[in-house]
């Protein structure tokens, strides 16, 4: 009879965990806690283009065309860097007012409205001016990686319908986004994997700030 009785308690413990006892917060929790608490960032990034397998390739998983890594910042509202270092050096800067888009073996700089900013930089849906969940409608997307992904679809009102993804995805790990997948309609994927990320630095304000070598052309966008 008391081997019974255990038997039903132990039943009863697992199937109803003791109130109080921590529970793992979900992604969407995670990802909102993330950008109402986190006012700035700087970590180290690794970016891969990839496409989906021609016919004549292992289906099994897509195809790496490009990597590329470098480091990032992040303050808000609305201010981040994004400088790749390998294979070339390019970088992305954004001011709080406009998009600026640097590389260094063209002697290039190309200027953006802060209004294409989303659409011109995947970096700018995680670290730029936005309000995640009025621009887009946040989903739970299960766990993959060890992570725990949040899938984001444009809201039509938003202004954002014409971003160039179909898909777009965070995953996150305690507390922090540990990647970033865009898909577009043609079958590529951008994979952004963060490491060494350090949450509410004190940063410069003149590492927003960027002057282009003499001689640079410069391009303007409207």
């Amino acid at each position: 009879m008391v081997r019974v009785f255990y038997s039903i308690l132990l039943a009863f413990v697992l199937l109803n965990p003791v109130h109080g006892q921590p529970t793992t917060p979900s992604g969407i929790e995670q990802l909102k806690q993330f950008v109402k608490t986190v006012r700035s960032a700087q970590g180290e990034f690794v970016q891969q283009q990839m496409r989906s397998p021609k016919a004549n390739e292992p289906q099994d998983k897509p195809k790496m065309i490009r990597q590329t890594s470098g480091q990032f910042v992040f303050q808000r509202p609305g201010r981040f860097v994004w400088d790749t270092q390998k294979p070339y050096e390019q970088k992305l800067i954004m001011d709080g007012k406009q998009l600026l888009m640097w590389d260094k073996d063209l002697n290039q700089l190309t200027i953006r409205s802060a209004n294409q900013a989303l659409a011109a930089s995947p970096a700018a849906i995680l670290f730029g001016d936005v309000v995640l969940d009025q621009q887009f409608d946040l989903e739970e997307a299960g766990t993959k990686t060890n992570l725990q992904w949040v899938n984001l679809k444009p809201k039509a009102k938003s202004g954002q319908g014409d971003l160039p993804y179909t898909q777009i995805a965070i995953g996150m790990s305690s507390g922090l986004p540990r990647a970033l997948e865009l898909t577009d309609g043609f079958g590529s994927m951008v994979l952004v994997i963060f490491n060494s990320m350090q949450i509410n630095p004190s940063v410069d304000p003149s590492r927003f700030q960027f002057k282009p070598l003499q001689g640079a052309e410069v391009v303007r966008l409207n």
